[in-house]
């Protein structure tokens, strides 16, 4: 089923995370050169089909939020056994997603399936043959990294056509859009 979702690339764990993508389905791997499989979710789900006036909204989002760095270290699992990473510092990641949530009101991060939302960067699910040991081993080249969030991009899933669909850079002058306390 197709569906829309707002990211924050991360291209420099693209090649590893392309690579499980391949390794579960092949289908699902985009052949559009500008989409990156390795991203942080500012929003999902998305609207199915946003108009104009909600690409210019998240536009705005993008524009009032300034490039900020982060690091990502400490491979972890969530309960359900999805393998990733927490960017830290955590809280420009929330804050997006607050901004962009109030925004889209009709749109909740994971359709409200989470009290509490992580920002993070889905590496893989616990198996037989994967394990948070085997997954830092993997990545021990790569992790830790320091690195940039700079846009944020909608991407389309659907089997067989996963793709950009618009891509907006964050470049607001001041520190990033603050989370409501």
């Amino acid at each position: 089923m197709a569906h829309t979702v707002l990211v924050v690339p991360v291209p420099a764990l693209e090649s590893y995370i392309r690579g499980r993508w391949e390794h579960y389905d092949a289908a699902w791997v985009s052949r559009d050169p500008a989409f990156t499989h390795a991203h942080i979710t500012a929003l999902a789900p998305f609207l199915p089909t946003p108009s104009e006036e909600d690409l210019a909204r998240v536009a705005a989002i993008a524009r009032a939020t300034a490039a900020f760095e982060f690091d990502l270290d400490e491979v972890t699992a969530f309960p359900d056994g999805i393998v990733h990473v927490v960017p830290e510092p955590a809280a420009p990641f929330a804050a997006l997603t607050a901004a962009l949530w109030q925004a889209f009101p009709d749109c909740p991060p994971y359709a409200g399936e989470y009290a509490d939302v992580v920002p993070h960067l889905t590496l893989d699910r616990l198996a037989r043959d994967v394990s948070i040991a085997s997954v830092t081993a993997d990545l021990a080249g790569t992790l830790p990294l320091r690195t940039r969030a700079e846009r944020l991009e909608l991407h389309r899933y659907a089997e067989g056509d996963c793709r950009v669909l618009a891509t907006w850079s964050l470049t607001g002058a001041a520190a990033p859009v603050s989370a409501p306390a």
